[in-house]
């Protein structure tokens, strides 16, 4: 609890730009959730070095990402809006909790098996590790519950576990988190492939919306969008590419899908994707328009990350202080 307000979690690596997926599945909802939690949105640069990164693009896109958070709506006066790597407890806090993480929990994460399938010639400890980091992120700030999707439900769960074990052992340190499931938008799919998730890291471009891509880019890509050979637009999940193009359109415009497949009876695919590409547009272009805002006032975006470095500092400092306590360092003479 901070200011009588559970405490809320959540990041994003500064790597690849942002898809619409990303916006709908999570950041959209993000902006809501500042009235009932105190929210910690952190820019997880730490977990992005466990793939080698250029040094310019990562501070590049790091700041974009920071600033795309605030031209998203996210009001960092309200919100704790922060670098990771600008809060050394992120990783204190992951070193001790490597040595209360079993080797055989990290063996059974299923993003690790695809990472290191992915990038065979960089398979870092860092990589093995970054689920300890990930479960520092968390509990550093005693947060209550984290936004997670089906495909990061494992990674709350180690973090519950380590904490519990941690917990079992030097008494009430660590919230036990809960997981936070947004109602709408928590899974948008590839264009090109309906079965798997819109990725940052899609290698079919076509697949993806990106925040930034403009009016005439996203009209292309939902006019390529996969469907089938039915020609009616409806809900079910044999109709995987319409299925999917229906919650994009659900999300955008806050209509319900029976709602859509009463506007478009009759009407075919080519009219449908137009719409969809129309509502993503709208909802797009205000978020384009602040963010070119803000990356033009420097002094503005700067003020914002030393403040709430020093904040995140702040509640970072009083669990590392507790922690360390815990588990015998001497403390320090001040």
């Amino acid at each position: 609890m901070i200011d009588g307000n559970k405490v809320l979690f959540s990041g994003m690596q500064a790597t690849g730009n942002l898809t619409l997926g990303n916006y709908l599945g999570a950041l959209k909802n993000w902006v809501t959730l500042s009235d009932e939690y105190q929210c910690f949105y952190s820019v997880v640069d730490l977990h992005s070095i466990t793939v080698r990164q250029d040094p310019a693009e990562l501070r590049k896109r790091a700041r974009n990402l920071l600033t795309l958070y605030i031209a998203a709506g996210l009001d960092p006066e309200k919100n704790c809006i922060y670098y990771q790597s600008h809060v050394s407890g992120h990783a204190e806090l992951a070193w001790i909790l490597n040595c209360f993480t079993y080797m055989g929990e990290l063996n059974r994460m299923t993003q690790y098996k695809d990472k290191a399938a992915k990038h065979a010639d960089n398979i870092n400890a860092g990589l093995f590790t970054y689920p300890v980091l990930m479960a520092a992120d968390i509990l550093l700030y005693q947060a209550d519950v984290v936004p997670v999707g089906k495909d990061q439900m494992q990674h709350l769960e180690i973090t519950r576990d380590i904490a519990q074990r941690f917990n079992a052992i030097y008494g009430d340190v660590f919230t036990i988190p809960e997981p936070y499931i947004g109602k709408s938008g928590a899974s948008i799919k590839s264009l090109q492939n309906p079965d798997k998730k819109m990725s940052k890291s899609d290698e079919n471009p076509n697949g993806s919306i990106y925040l930034m891509d403009d009016e005439d880019t996203i009209m292309r890509k939902f006019k390529r969008a996969v469907t089938d050979s039915e020609g009616c637009v409806r809900y079910n999940e044999e109709q995987a590419g319409i299925h999917n193009l229906i919650d994009i359109y659900c999300a955008c415009t806050g209509k319900m899908p029976q709602e859509v497949e009463h506007e478009f009876d009759g009407r075919g695919y080519g009219d449908f994707k137009t719409a969809v590409g129309e509502a993503v547009v709208s909802i797009l272009k205000p978020l384009q328009a602040r963010f070119e805002e803000l990356s033009k006032d420097k002094g503005y975006i700067d003020g914002i990350i030393k403040a709430n470095a020093e904040k995140a500092g702040y509640y970072a400092s009083k669990t590392l202080r507790k922690v360390q306590k815990k588990v015998g360092f001497p403390e320090k003479i001040r």
